[in-house]
């Protein structure tokens, strides 16, 4: 897309600190840091969220996240890890170019996520649990139920 500002990053007509460029992935980090190395995860191709992206290239994103995680690990000397990944406005995505966020994290960032509980729905959960199944158990092989 030519005004998405992820795209204008890949086709390189907008600048970043690119940390690890493949022909699938580019990934930078994030000029409004929520930590010190917060680095933002793209495909090259514009997908809009994870309904929109192929697999094949969104298990060589995880992969690359991994493997980024993994390295901050020795480069933040022991931080902790947080991933985040929203699809659509009611999950505050707000950039619709599909990307993770890989968030490294300290004793000392001060930084908290925080997802009540919902105490409503904690006697909903059978009924939840029975709607899922009854969906799974429509299909011809419920083993399968994840293959489109």
């Amino acid at each position: 897309m030519s005004d998405c500002g992820f795209c204008k990053i890949v086709r390189n007509e907008k600048n970043s600190y690119c940390v690890y460029e493949d022909k699938i992935v580019k990934a930078f980090l994030d000029t409004n840091p929520w930590t010190r190395g917060h680095t933002l995860i793209i495909p090259k191709d514009h997908y809009a969220d994870i309904f929109d992206i192929p697999e094949e290239e969104l298990k060589w994103m995880i992969v690359i996240t991994k493997r980024l995680a993994t390295f901050y690990r020795k480069v933040f000397r022991g931080c902790d890890i947080n991933i985040i990944q929203s699809n659509g406005k009611n999950a505050q995505q707000d950039i619709f170019h599909f990307h993770i966020h890989l968030v490294p994290r300290y004793k000392s960032d001060k930084q908290k996520i925080y997802l009540r509980i919902n105490k409503n729905l904690k006697n909903d959960i059978l009924s939840t649990f029975k709607k899922i199944k009854s969906e799974i158990n429509k299909t011809k092989n419920p083993h399968q139920i994840l293959i489109l």
